[in-house]
């Protein structure tokens, strides 16, 4: 590998060291703004049973295309407001729940 190519292909990868999420969308009711709940499991450190702790992350969503109950991938970005520091990478599995709200206004038309 010449020098060129070391350097086209370093710094695609200091942006690929960005903390990244796996969760479920609970709210899209703000605009280009989804709330990603990441549900985080640890043993507890006398008893050793499974704790499930969840935290909420708001992810920026530009095209608004993530829908209640779907699985995405959120990674880590610069601060874009008070809460936001997460945009919306992309979308894992799609919610059967979104698909039926998609059929039902066709039908009542």
């Amino acid at each position: 590998m010449t020098a060129t190519q070391e350097a086209v292909q370093a710094p695609a990868a200091v942006g690929a060291r960005r903390n990244e999420k796996v969760g479920e969308v609970v709210s899209t009711k703000m605009q280009k703004t989804i709330v990603v709940a990441v549900e985080m499991r640890k043993a507890h450190p006398k008893y050793k049973r499974i704790v499930r702790s969840t935290k909420k992350f708001y992810a920026h969503d530009e095209l608004s295309s993530a829908r209640m109950g779907d699985i995405v991938r959120i990674r880590e970005t610069r601060p874009l407001s008070k809460l936001k520091r997460w945009s919306l990478e992309e979308i894992v599995r799609r919610s059967s729940l979104s698909q039926i709200e998609e059929v039902k206004p066709k039908s009542s038309n």
